[in-house]
């Protein structure tokens, strides 16, 4: 899809709620910012809607389900309780006559796809990132850029959110057929000697953590006296238990987890992405408890998407205050959207836009702000 027929498919939609016009109303959710974080009457509805469209082709709940009769899958942040005969939120965990059955996502295996990324790479976290040089000598082979060595880059084929705007939409195919399979040992020997890192993204490898961690640990094991640091991308939706494993693994390896932290207000979150994201904030918090604990390189990272008509400024100032509250020096990347899946009706982020949620987040106190994605900012509204 070209910018041109993009532009031309920009148009004004209608609130179903209050009736308001712009150009800045996803069509899918059908509903403005104002209704959304207001919680007028109609929006849940629309809400739940928006994510049955999104998830009902792949056989997916709309929300995680709450049965109070189902059975409980613990392994993400969701907690999801599974009626009889259901699935799980994430597609993988299923209720058969009571009993929890994971399809995928176990040490034995993951839905899990994987590539030799030439460093220094795209990765959301390269402003502070050691395959730029941070932390060299003790987490990075070079002072500079690592040319000649990769990361592996490994992507779970399932997820803990469902954002309507999501890039990587097709996890979702690989989720409802549960292939490709791979097991953590399988998966750990793909490491080389030219592998200076393992990220974990998706999908997220929240869904499927036992299987992230157990390739983490023999990679680790098996690779002993040599620098492979352990990184993740995740909407941060984890087992509790399972991140403060990650976030050991990514301290002593010199590896960052980065935090995609969707929105501020509940309602938002879980318009955006099926989920209030109240546990993300949590999670930040455990893990930015250790963030001063290596000083060469970030632990934690946190990045925020500018979804135009949606991830305003108000909804920056509210993350970067909370970021600022836990330690003022972690890194906070901000994101240029470019439209795709079921938000393709918005326009990409604007430089205003994007200038005011820099000069937002520094008001907040931070003092690592950056843009991941400059080339992506758009020129409308």
């Amino acid at each position: 899809m070209t910018w041109l027929y993009r532009r031309v498919r920009l148009s004004k939609k209608r609130c179903r709620i209050c009736g308001v016009e712009s150009i800045l109303i996803n069509s899918t959710l059908g509903v403005c910012l104002d209704c959304i974080r207001s919680g007028r009457e109609g929006v849940e509805e629309r809400i739940v809607e928006a994510h049955r469209l999104s998830r009902g082709p792949y056989g997916m709940p709309p929300l995680p389900p709450r049965d109070s009769g189902g059975v409980l899958c613990p392994l993400c942040g969701n907690r999801c309780m599974i009626p009889d005969g259901g699935v799980g939120y994430c597609g993988l965990s299923q209720n058969r006559d009571g009993r929890l059955v994971r399809a995928a996502g176990t040490a034995s295996r993951a839905v899990v796809e994987w590539y030799y990324d030439p460093l220094p790479t795209n990765c959301v976290a390269d402003p502070v990132c050691p395959a730029r040089g941070y932390g060299y000598p003790r987490y990075s082979y070079r002072p500079g850029p690592e040319y000649g060595y990769y990361n592996l880059a490994v992507f779970y084929g399932a997820c803990s959110l469902d954002c309507l705007y999501c890039q990587n939409w097709h996890y979702r195919e690989r989720a409802a057929r549960r292939s490709p399979l791979m097991s953590a040992e399988e998966l750990a020997s793909k490491v080389d000697e030219r592998v200076a890192c393992i990220c974990y993204f998706g999908g997220d490898p929240s869904a499927q953590m036992p299987h992230a961690l157990e390739t983490s640990r023999i990679a680790l094991e098996e690779n002993r006296g040599r620098i492979l640091r352990i990184c993740w991308e995740s909407n941060g939706m984890v087992n509790p238990v399972f991140l403060e494993r990650a976030v050991e693994y990514s301290l002593v390896s010199g590896g960052i987890f980065k935090f995609d932290i969707k929105a501020w207000s509940p309602r938002l979150y879980k318009a955006l992405t099926g989920v209030d994201g109240r546990l993300v904030f949590e999670n930040f918090r455990r893990a930015a408890r250790r963030f001063e604990e290596r000083p060469e390189v970030p632990l934690v990272v946190a990045s925020t998407l500018l979804v135009p008509g949606y991830v305003d400024v108000e909804e920056v100032r509210g993350i970067a205050g909370f970021i600022a509250d836990q330690n003022p020096d972690i890194p906070y990347i901000l994101l240029a959207f470019h439209p795709d899946y079921l938000m393709d009706d918005l326009p990409p982020t604007s430089r205003r836009h994007m200038d005011e949620a820099v000069k937002a987040a520094k008001e907040e106190g931070l003092t690592r702000v950056y843009i991941g994605n400059p080339h992506l900012l758009g020129p409308w509204y």
